[in-house]
């Protein structure tokens, strides 16, 4: 499968909502199409976050990533959190996650961050595969704590 990876905009809401839509449904969510694309809507009209969206050779949409932009205090610097991946289960197998990880760090390295971080269930053991295949490392210093209001 030939896929392109581009940053995408507002305008491409109606390409990356569904896909959006699909990924909070993989994590337990229920389907709500309207909550998805007013969600990205918001991110892009505030210039949230990026979002890197895949497309194949007819210009469909068949994955996305999402970057949050964050700073490191003790390495006074930008990093990013890759907080969402999806690819279409059409399209799984075809390199099309790997296209939008490659994207998304040169992405982060031309803005000049530092690094990126991502958090994924321990259950979902083929991303981890994938970012271990890619050279992201297990964090091994820091414990990852939240709190939910």
């Amino acid at each position: 499968m030939s896929v392109t990876v581009r940053q995408a905009t507002i305008h491409d809401l109606d390409l990356v909502a569904p896909l959006f839509d699909a990924y909070r449904q993989f994590y337990g969510q229920p389907a709500d199409g309207e909550r998805s694309r007013r969600f990205l809507c918001e991110r892009f009209q505030h210039n949230e976050s990026v979002v890197l969206l895949a497309l194949d050779q007819d210009g469909g949409g068949v994955g996305f990533v999402q970057l949050y932009p964050l700073f490191s205090s003790v390495r006074a610097a930008r990093t990013y959190l890759l907080n969402d991946l999806f690819v279409a289960p059409s399209a799984r197998r075809h390199g099309v996650a790997a296209a939008l990880m490659h994207e998304a760090e040169a992405f982060a390295r031309a803005i000049g961050a530092v690094g990126m971080s991502l958090t994924t269930a321990h259950t979902n053991e083929p991303a981890q595969r994938l970012y271990e295949s890619l050279g992201w490392k297990r964090e091994a210093q820091f414990r990852e704590y939240a709190i939910a209001f």
